[in-house]
């Protein structure tokens, strides 16, 4: 079933899980995952509003589902529960035509060397997460938002534990490359070198322009089934609230042009509610499919290569 997605022109993802917490009543510093549990109706509804609005694809309300993101609320003895209760609520939301991705974010923590999270116990935590959302049902596996080659790594040897599709993007927002320093370019090599992937790509990110160029550097490194998940925009604080300075017409272009780049799975990150899914879906719709190359800009190609040496002119000794 999930290899007909991939015959489309286009799949609908969903938007911001965070972001919609907050509109219902999640309050700064407690833990989203524990709602799967102390208040599923709230995370049902938020599935439910992507799902009307047209998504194909769901994501779990796990992204902090592991046990180092857990501890800080004391709630790492319940890695299973919660995981297993979010995959549920989803899944009883998706009815018949929607699949349901599992999402598993870093760890929080740093590995070796530059911190102190041992590989393997980086891959044990992973593995714990994604066997639990497994076990809830979900079609597959979303590893989301990673800046470290290495971590995700060793998420991806944890999630390969369950035998699930698993699809992977990182957050790209520092000069074009993630917060440790992974190119586009260098995680496409990286990403078509793993088994099982379904998809990668990115999500998150500084907004729709910053993305559009990791899509279309992707793009150019030959990257296959790219994922898309911008945020919707830059946040500013307003009257004490988060708001994103973005137009509607900047999320259609978005829309458009990430498909028109070769990105298959297009959705939203933060800031995204199910208003926002719905106009993707009617404006990609609408709109026909015209092929978009993306030319890297002059400053970037600049920020990217490695300074070429002088040559020094070899004196004829002769004529001297």
């Amino acid at each position: 079933m999930l290899k007909e997605l991939l015959k489309r022109d286009y799949v609908i993802l969903d938007g911001a899980m965070g972001t919609n917490l907050f509109m219902k009543g999640l309050t700064s510093g407690e833990c989203p995952e524990s709602w799967n549990i102390d208040n599923p109706k709230k995370i049902f509804e938020i599935h439910e509003s992507f799902v009307n609005a047209g998504s194909d694809i769901i994501v779990t309300n796990t992204f902090g589902g592991n046990q180092f993101r857990l501890k800080l609320h004391q709630l790492e003895s319940k890695v299973k529960e919660l995981n297993y209760s979010g995959a549920q609520i989803a899944r009883k939301s998706a009815g018949k035509k929607v699949f349901i991705a599992g999402s598993i974010g870093p760890s929080g923590e740093i590995l070796e060397p530059l911190g102190n999270l041992k590989y393997e116990l980086a891959v044990k935590a992973f593995g714990e997460q994604s066997l639990a959302l497994a076990e809830g049902g979900v079609d597959m596996l979303w590893l989301e938002t990673f800046s470290d080659i290495k971590e995700l790594q060793a998420a991806l040897e944890g999630s390969m534990q369950t035998g699930l599709p698993i699809v992977a993007t990182m957050s790209f927002d520092t000069v074009g490359k993630t917060m440790m320093g992974v190119s586009p370019n260098e995680f496409v090599s990286f990403m078509e070198k793993q088994h099982n992937v379904f998809a990668y790509g990115a999500n998150c990110g500084l907004g729709f322009d910053e993305l559009l160029q990791t899509v279309g550097q992707m793009q150019n490194a030959g990257g296959k089934n790219v994922v898309a998940k911008s945020n919707l925009g830059i946040p500013v604080f307003h009257n004490g609230l988060i708001k994103y300075n973005t137009t509607e017409k900047s999320l259609l272009d978005y829309a458009v042009k990430a498909r028109n780049m070769g990105a298959l799975f297009i959705g939203g990150c933060c800031g995204t509610e199910a208003k926002h899914i719905k106009k993707v879906k009617e404006i990609l719709k609408a709109s026909p499919y015209e092929y978009l190359k993306y030319k890297q800009s002059n400053s970037l190609n600049r920020e990217n290569k490695k300074p070429k040496r002088r040559r020094r002119n070899k004196i004829d000794t002769k004529k001297v």
